[in-house]
């Protein structure tokens, strides 16, 4: 069932409960031979695998199920993901990984295809957007620069309001998670805006699960733009199906074939009924509670659900 004005979306007669029923389990995953994977919250909680996790990612790969790792997370890049899994046991390649920074990255470099000079992109984020730029060409500015974590001084008012503060080559305005946010970075971001900058987003969660609790998001980072300009940003990570076509024409797989895992239900769930997948699995180790799609007339239902992922295993 599709999303209409509104409607409950997804799974018509309620979600599958497979925890505890191998039978239902292998039943599942044989439905499916690519599996889309969220992290945060599904894989781990901050550098804390949850328990199974490298057996159960084993198991679908003797399966022969073609793993992908789909992540809003913008911090890192590809390559410091791959590092981050084999640190955790978690075989994966950097290929295997598509990350909301390289989403936004691609859709810069490939999509826009700003010219030079007024190509440069004002970073509000951490290294991994800074990373993926690099890696498709993108020149830009902002970002870790350590200069603008300073407080904002008298000066730089008067700066960003005759210009000569700002970098006229700024063409797009990009935020994602930012674990040093400023008024500075702010007051930039807004006068960029104000001159006409486009503005994307890799993501817009509201919230980051980490060590067992929850964090403010990448939608937080872009918030005091939002309310600041009035404007919203396209949003290049989940449930954006612009990300959902950017992986699809990397990967080239059947969308009845695969299935997205998740723990949330506005940004994972969503985006795999949205996208067409044949299934949807969400996981109760992170952000949304069973209660929230149990139940008539719930807004996002997924096919099916299990405690955690290592459940997979049976």
């Amino acid at each position: 069932m599709q999303a209409v004005a509104g409607l409950v979306i997804g799974a018509s007669s309620g979600p599958q409960y497979l925890t505890g029923d191998k039978t239902a389990i292998d039943a599942f995953i044989a439905k499916f031979d690519v599996f889309l994977f969220d992290c945060d919250g599904v894989l781990w909680s901050g550098d804390h695998p949850f328990p199974l996790i490298p057996e159960t990612i084993a198991h679908l790969r003797a399966l022969s199920k073609r793993l992908i790792f789909v992540t809003n997370n913008s911090t890192k890049s590809r390559a410091d993901y791959a590092k981050k899994f084999h640190a955790l046991g978690i075989p994966c390649s950097e290929e295997e990984v598509f990350g909301s920074s390289y989403s936004a990255a691609v859709y810069i470099a490939r999509i826009m295809r700003l010219e030079p000079p007024k190509n440069r992109v004002y970073v509000l984020g951490e290294s991994g957007v800074e990373q993926e730029l690099a890696a498709e060409g993108v020149p830009f500015c902002g970002g870790t620069d350590p200069l603008l974590r300073r407080e904002m001084l008298p000066e730089d008012f008067k700066r960003i309001a005759d210009g000569s503060l700002l970098d006229d080559d700024v063409a797009i305005v990009l935020t994602g998670l930012d674990y040093h946010p400023s008024y500075l970075k702010y007051a930039l971001g807004m006068a960029y805006l104000r001159r006409g900058a486009h503005f994307l987003a890799t993501n817009t969660d509201s919230t980051l699960p980490s060590a067992g609790t929850l964090f403010p998001g990448a939608g937080a980072t872009s918030a005091p733009l939002v309310t600041a300009s009035g404007k919203q940003p396209l949003a290049l990570g989940k449930p954006g199906q612009a990300m959902m076509e950017a992986i699809e024409g990397k990967f080239a797989f059947e969308r009845g074939r695969a299935c997205m895992v998740g723990d949330r239900l506005d940004t994972d769930i969503r985006f795999g009924i949205e996208g067409g997948l044949g299934g949807t699995l969400c996981v109760l180790t992170g952000v949304s509670k069973k209660e929230e799609f149990l139940g008539k007339g719930k807004a996002v239902v997924p096919s099916a659900y299990v405690d955690s992922l290592g459940d997979l295993l049976g």
